[in-house]
């Protein structure tokens, strides 16, 4: 693949899709430390065939954004909470901690050496970056790796839903997206790879992707797809289901802080049961890629529940939408230490 070239791009179709752009970001653990790491223009990692990464799933990721404000600087939101998340999902798999400084220094380097890659403003567009870390070296056995590659790189993209902004269909799936003492609070590949055939199967029902319920007793909604799940109730309350199985999204806890602090919406964490979706007027999927994609309805056990609506935007949907992206891109202001820039 060569090089992709800023110049030839079409900021306002970016959709979300790879790109090689000139630089990442890397570093090595070995023999108990880390090296000092460089930019790199290779895209290719070249690792051993017995690396755990490959038989063990010993692996981890983050995902996060780089924005350009109407004043032309280039800002990151929140990468303190992906730091942290990062450094969870790391010890749940017994892999050495990448120090939390280092790796938001980490993720500037790469977006400042690929400035020229973070969409204009007014596009819609941000910088995807993917902070990484795998386990590498030649061991077969089922142990921790005796090495690891710590990576960071990045693309330009687009809205992750095809069209945007506008309400998208969810149907109930029958499988399981992690067990309740097990990775779903880290952010480790296995999850994602067992959520392949739900979202195929869902797609092939015509919805955008399915929702997991918990897997206990299947009556409690976990998680939206590859996102977190949020309704709006008819008196005003943001609700978010909660369990030791979903992953913490800095999107959702930052949405919890702006419902109550910038809407004055009440907040509620705690079971959201899938045969009590009248309790909402809206409800919404929420992540680093997507943002907030509204959820039209859901289906259920051959049930359709209906939210807000199948074509338009809640109003409260739209406000939280307004204000977390109004942050992001610098128009609006930022609570303190929301927002950092990239010199």
């Amino acid at each position: 693949m060569a090089k992709a070239d800023a110049s030839k791009l079409d900021w306002n179709n970016l959709g979300f899709a790879y790109m090689d752009l000139p630089y990442r970001f890397l570093a090595t653990w070995k023999d108990g430390e880390w090296s000092d790491g460089e930019l790199s223009e290779d895209n290719t990692l070249h690792i051993s065939e017995a690396s755990t990464i490959l038989h063990y799933g010993q692996g981890a990721f983050e995902g996060l954004k780089a924005y350009r404000t109407p004043d032309n600087k280039i800002q990151l939101f929140r990468p303190d909470q992906n730091a942290k998340r990062f450094h969870n999902s790391c010890e749940r798999l017994l892999m050495p901690s990448f120090p939390e400084d280092k790796f938001i220094d980490a993720v500037k380097q790469v977006v400042k050496a690929n400035a020229d890659f973070v969409p204009p403003y007014g596009t819609g567009g941000t910088l995807y970056l993917r902070p990484l870390m795998i386990g590498i070296g030649d061991q077969i056995g089922v142990h921790p790796a005796p090495e690891y590659l710590f990576t960071v790189f990045a693309q330009p993209v687009g809205a992750y839903f095809k069209g945007g902004m506008t309400p998208v269909n969810f149907t109930t799936s029958q499988y399981d997206r992690a067990a309740h003492k097990g990775t779903g609070e880290a952010k480790v590949g296995g999850n994602y790879a067992a959520s392949l055939l739900p979202n195929k199967k869902a797609a092939a029902k015509g919805f955008a992707d399915c929702v997991y319920l918990d897997p206990v007793e299947h009556k409690k909604i976990e998680e939206a797809g590859a996102a977190n799940f949020f309704g709006i109730t008819k008196d005003d309350v943001f609700v978010t289901p909660k369990s030791p199985s979903i992953l913490p999204s800095v999107t959702k806890y930052s949405l919890l802080w702006l419902a109550e602090h910038r809407l004055g919406l009440g907040t509620e964490q705690g079971d959201v049961y899938i045969d009590q979706l009248d309790r909402f007027k809206e409800a919404g999927a929420c992540g680093t890629a997507a943002v907030i994609a509204p959820i039209g309805g859901i289906e259920h056990e051959g049930n359709f529940h209906v939210f807000y609506s199948e074509t338009e935007v809640g109003p409260v949907t739209q406000k939280l939408y307004n204000e977390l992206t109004g942050i992001q891109f610098g128009t609006v202001e930022a609570p303190e230490n929301w927002v950092q820039q990239v010199d």
